[in-house]
């Protein structure tokens, strides 16, 4: 048990890091594009990801609990409807799980991935980029248009490069667990 804690505290403590190396890089490169000035693009460079990486691991947090939960709830679907396919569970039972008959628990002919999800945890993760990003330009250049433009541009570039640091560590991840679950089959 205190094994597995402080694998998944490592594991967690690596993607935020190599969340904000990633960061770092991109978010001065852009600020040097912009302000031609490689002291505030140093200044903004730093500061920004700082803050963008608590808020990131406050982000993904957040966003692991909505998946979590609603792994959970498709668990609990998938439960109903194979109650309900064994006829284990009358339109009584139905009605009271869910306060109306209508509802349908055949099982679905396939489980598509939903990918709306991932649009949303992007979309949601770009919004907040955007907002941390202005102010902390802001609050150091004293500028509202480099602000602006830093933090249009900036959170832009780094939102593709979320997606592809969250696939490639989902990937690690998945590899991972393969290999775990390999060697407690092959025990």
């Amino acid at each position: 048990m205190v094994r597995a804690l402080v694998q998944s505290f490592r594991s967690l403590a690596l993607k935020i890091a190599s969340y904000g190396v990633m960061h770092l890089i991109v978010a001065i490169l852009v600020a040097y594009a912009l302000t031609r000035d490689w002291r505030l693009a140093l200044a903004v460079g730093i500061a920004e990801p700082i803050v963008q990486t608590l808020a990131y691991s406050i982000h993904d947090r957040v966003w692991h609990r909505i998946e979590r939960r609603r792994m959970l709830s498709n668990v609990e679907e998938a439960a109903e409807a194979f109650t309900a396919r064994l006829s284990a569970m009358d339109l009584a039972e139905q009605q009271r799980s869910h306060g109306h008959a209508g509802h349908s628990h055949a099982l679905p002919r396939e489980f598509p991935r939903d990918l709306r999800q991932v649009a949303l945890k992007t979309v949601t993760y770009c919004v907040m980029h955007f907002v941390v990003a202005v102010s902390v330009a802001f609050a150091l250049t004293g500028d509202i248009r480099i602000a602006l433009a830093i933090g249009i541009i900036e959170p832009l570039v780094q939102t593709v490069f979320f997606t592809v640091h969250d696939r490639v560590w989902n990937r690690i991840e998945a590899r991972k667990a393969a290999r775990a679950a390999d060697k407690v089959a092959t025990a």
